[in-house]
């Protein structure tokens, strides 16, 4: 029954658009596009799933984590071309963030106890620790002076650079071993969908999903405005979480399935995508528009390499709880919290 639910909702989807191209309110806009990423995001968590059962957990995180950033990336760069340089940066930090404590804390709440990758994990988390390293080099002198300076986003293109070659190189090593253990796993012939049309579904959900979710933000701009929010608040915590609806609810589901370790390498691998992928794609790729400076503000790189310390403490043994979900979730609120209380950058 539920099933057949959420199949009929898929239609709230293209409703969004009408409802947007006619000039409705930003409140019924919010509520319709709000209501439309529920059923996308669980149709994107059951490809993956299906896809997971050829590929193994290892390539199908990856997939999820790929197409679930795609609206991510468009948002982004939507942002850019209006100026909004702080809400574009904001929104990148938050969602490492977000997948980090909240999204993993969440699958972790739902499926209790189990067995992670502790090396797939560790790699994830290493990747989001170089990326907040780097991230001081042209974040630093921002903080002095105007953090939008020509200077700065020259000074983040080699690191750009580099951070891409980085998740290149990690790329291809964690591909390669996945597909490694899963050739020489035992597991069942594959069953369901098959491969090729799990990635189609997956990629006209993310399609869908993305056009919903730029319209959501639109309206979650507005109403933020009226309730007297900082934009960065806005940014980093709610324009976070409506990007990452995908990986929220499809992390959640197949972790309430029982496929833990598949909804840990959602929320790790989409983590470290967007620190060592799609923050400098977008840095590279704003240069077509208006250069972005990576000025990342003391508490994003705070948040950003504490969360990734406290999620290694955690799972350094491998192993999931319910305890450990509910732990992330808590430190997740306490970073909102301080996102709220710092407000907006002083001019």
């Amino acid at each position: 029954m539920l099933r057949k639910v959420l199949y009929a909702l898929l239609g709230l989807g293209p409703l969004v658009v009408v409802v947007d191209r006619a000039g409705a309110s930003d409140m019924v806009l919010f509520i319709v596009a709000a209501a439309a990423l529920i059923p996308l995001a669980w149709v994107i968590g059951e490809a993956t799933e299906h896809a997971a059962r050829h590929t193994g957990p290892g390539i199908g995180g990856f997939l999820n984590a790929t197409f679930g950033n795609a609206p991510e990336l468009i948002i982004a760069l939507f942002a850019v071309s209006d100026g909004l340089t702080e809400v574009v940066r904001g929104s990148l930090s938050g969602s490492v963030v977000g997948n980090l404590l909240l999204v993993l804390g969440f699958s972790l709440a739902f499926g209790g106890r189990g067995m992670l990758d502790r090396e797939s994990s560790l790699i994830s988390l290493a990747l989001v620790a170089a990326a907040t390293t780097l991230f001081f080099v042209p974040a630093a002198p921002s903080w002095s002076g105007d953090p939008d300076r020509h200077s700065l986003a020259v000074l983040s293109v080699p690191i750009s650079i580099v951070l891409l070659l980085v998740y290149l190189a990690a790329t291809w090593y964690s591909l390669r071993r996945h597909r490694l253990l899963h050739l020489g796993s035992e597991d069942e012939e594959a069953e369901g969908w098959s491969l090729p049309a799990s990635v189609l579904v997956l990629a006209a959900a993310t399609v869908v999903t993305a056009f919903v979710a730029e319209i959501l933000v639109h309206s979650l701009e507005a109403f933020a405005e009226k309730a007297h929010l900082s934009d960065f608040f806005v940014a980093a915590v709610i324009v976070a979480i409506v990007g990452n609806a995908a990986e929220h609810g499809g992390a959640v589901v197949v972790a309430y399935r029982g496929r833990l370790k598949l909804a840990a390498e959602i929320a790790l691998s989409s983590s470290a995508q967007v620190a060592v992928f799609l923050i400098p794609a977008v840095a590279l790729l704003s240069w077509a528009i208006e250069p972005l400076a990576l000025s990342f503000r003391p508490v994003e790189l705070i948040a950003l390499g504490g969360s990734s310390l406290f999620v290694a403490f955690l799972l350094h043994g491998g192993r999931s709880s319910r305890g450990r979900g509910i732990a992330l979730v808590a430190a997740y609120g306490i970073v909102a919290l301080a996102f709220f209380l710092v407000g907006d950058r002083n001019p």
